[in-house]
């Protein structure tokens, strides 16, 4: 009984972790919730942002910064592609000004800096911690 008391905790907060959508279970973020960077130019590199599934957080959007620029307000499980130039770009999260609730007041700024060649593809990932909280990691394909 004992180990059923100091074993449930811990899987009640592992729980709350986000994990990675199967390939075919990630939904493309809808074309209203894309704010900037949607345009291809010759030369340009793609970033791509996949939100894990979870239910930390689940019920709100997050903002993707993209040079410190709000490009998209992602959902958990859902993905978005961004074009932009050769050279050095910032990406991060932050909270969702669009939304009213409290999520819209989360203490969220999050960002990584990257490197984009000529025609690559760089990806992240959106994940949710209990411990954490929110984080933006690079992802290695």
């Amino acid at each position: 009984m004992r180990l059923i008391h100091a074993v449930l905790p811990v899987l009640a907060l592992a729980g709350c972790s986000s994990f990675p959508a199967a390939p075919d279970k990630v939904a493309p973020v809808p074309d209203d919730r894309l704010l900037a960077f949607q345009e291809a130019d010759a030369g340009s590199g793609q970033l791509v942002v996949e939100r894990d599934l979870g239910f930390l957080g689940g019920g709100c959007y997050v903002a993707v910064l993209v040079d410190k620029q709000v490009a998209a307000r992602i959902h958990v499980g859902e993905s978005a592609s961004f074009h932009l130039p050769p050279g050095g770009h910032l990406v991060g999260i932050g909270p969702d000004k669009q939304d009213e609730g409290i999520c819209a007041m989360a203490r969220l700024n999050i960002h990584r800096a990257f490197q984009l060649q000529d025609g690559e593809n760089v990806h992240f990932r959106i994940v949710s911690e209990a411990n954490g909280g929110f984080d933006i990691r690079p992802v290695e394909r």
